[in-house]
């Protein structure tokens, strides 16, 4: 599966902000989709891959993909309970 398969239900754009801003505002809005749903997150942050990593381990929403590019990272995250 590419990133262009996976079907986003909602997208969380955190953009210049700096940790745990991200981790917060993921935490928030995985609540307000369905599980089975996916929140893909834009991030800018350097310390946003090993904190969302750590985040899905700890949450156990599962990370479907990621990927960075040009100083942003994307994360692709299904919500499992």
């Amino acid at each position: 599966m590419t990133t262009a398969d996976i079907q986003v239900d909602q997208v969380l754009d955190c953009t210049g902000l700096l940790c745990p801003i991200p981790v917060v505002k993921a935490s928030q809005a995985i609540k307000t989709i369905d599980v089975g749903q996916v929140l893909q997150m834009i991030a800018t942050d350097p310390g946003a891959p090993p904190d969302m990593e750590a985040w899905s381990r700890q949450t156990g929403h599962e990370l479907l993909a990621q990927s960075a590019e040009d100083g942003k990272f994307v994360f692709w995250f299904k919500r499992t309970r």
